[in-house]
């Protein structure tokens, strides 16, 4: 019932496609004013980018949140150099999906694999993440189960650390996939133009 009634929200947003840099890029207009912006490979088809803007109780447009693709860059004039490079050690959480997982890449983490504890924990609705030598922990959502109100399973969650970082994936549900195939075929019926709003535009 919960994914019919969030496909029936994507089919009933007012969407602006545009086509640019090899990237397919859909815009959505939701009826309460919420704004969603994804960018599709045209070549593979895979999500690269989706990201979400809500007005604040004032009306105006508040700042783009990415959901996935790379954290948005923010203004940098006033940071001096050696905050700069602290940033740059920390861990930085990502997400980037394949075609049938769910997938989040933690770079700067520089530990063996055999440190690491990754579950999901159905209760709070999250991935735990966590070290035995207690340096780092981090829980996170995955939107799209929480959309479709969708259980989250452990046996859907495996990992691998290379690289300094850390590969968390988590097997997409069948529904999901069903959802994204049907979402992608009208998404392609769209019209996409070589112009379109700011809006459409990565920020």
């Amino acid at each position: 019932m919960a994914v019919q009634n969030w496909t029936d929200i994507l089919k009933s947003s007012k969407k602006t496609a545009l086509i640019s840099d090899g990237k397919r890029k859909i815009h959505y207009l939701f009826t309460d004013g919420k704004e969603m912006s994804e960018e599709y490979d045209l070549k593979t088809d895979e999500l690269i980018v989706r990201k979400w803007r809500h007005k604040s109780t004032l009306g105006d447009q508040g700042p783009w949140q990415v959901e996935v693709g790379e954290p948005l860059a923010g203004p940098d004039t006033s940071l001096d150099s050696e905050v700069i490079k602290e940033n740059c050690s920390n861990p930085v959480l990502m997400r980037k999906d394949t075609k049938n997982s769910f997938q989040w890449r933690i770079r700067n983490l520089p530990f063996p694999k055999d440190v690491f504890s990754v579950s999901a924990e159905p209760s709070d609705r999250c991935i735990v993440v966590k070290t035995s030598n207690k340096k780092y922990y981090k829980k996170f959502n995955i939107p799209d189960l929480d959309r479709n109100e969708l259980l989250l399973e452990n046996s859907a969650v495996n990992f691998s650390h290379a690289n300094n970082t850390l590969i968390i994936s988590y097997k997409k549900p069948k529904e999901i996939l069903t959802l994204e195939q049907e979402l992608l075929k009208e998404l392609k019926k769209l019209k996409g133009t070589d112009e379109g709003d700011v809006d459409c535009k990565t920020q």
